[in-house]
């Protein structure tokens, strides 16, 4: 993916909440069948997020008329780069953006000194923790959260 060059990856334009908001829904929907209600990031206000947080985006496609297919939303702490949300379109998953998201921010991390990536998931997502796991993140802890289980995972980055 990474040699096409229809895709592109950019920071996010506070214009576009809503298509944020759209590919989060998308991405986590079917994740709401596993635990009975919507997950957090479906029910975010994105403009508000935006203003907040960094975003970053794939855009598929040319300049004018290309589509966001994945976000990723990150927030840089002391010590570490906390990777709120990855959320890639369904049609275009297992392509490899969500892939190269996370590998952006952890490149984000190492850039500001930080050699640590964050982030949480729910248990019941086990595609998700599973490619978390063969991307290098290792589960730090384990908490009960809203009925099921919130899994706290990090990765060390090289220097």
């Amino acid at each position: 993916m990474t040699s096409d060059p229809h895709i592109k990856l950019r920071p996010a334009e506070p214009q576009e909440a809503a298509a944020i908001a759209g590919i989060v829904r998308a991405a986590y929907a079917r994740w709401v069948p596993a635990i009975g209600r919507e997950p957090l990031p479906m029910r975010v206000d994105y403009d508000k997020a935006l203003k907040e947080h960094r975003f970053d985006v794939i855009v598929e496609g040319g300049q004018a008329d290309g589509r966001i297919v994945g976000v990723i939303e990150t927030m840089q702490r002391d010590d570490h780069i906390w990777i709120e949300n990855v959320a890639v379109a369904p049609e275009t998953q297992g392509r490899g953006i969500g892939r190269r998201l996370l590998d952006h921010a952890e490149s984000i991390a190492r850039a500001v000194g930080c050699f640590e990536a964050r982030l949480l998931t729910n248990a019941a997502f086990e595609a998700n923790v599973a490619l978390y796991r063969r991307l290098g993140y290792v589960v730090d802890r384990e908490e009960p959260y809203l009925n099921g289980i919130t899994v706290y995972m990090s990765k060390k980055l090289p220097r």
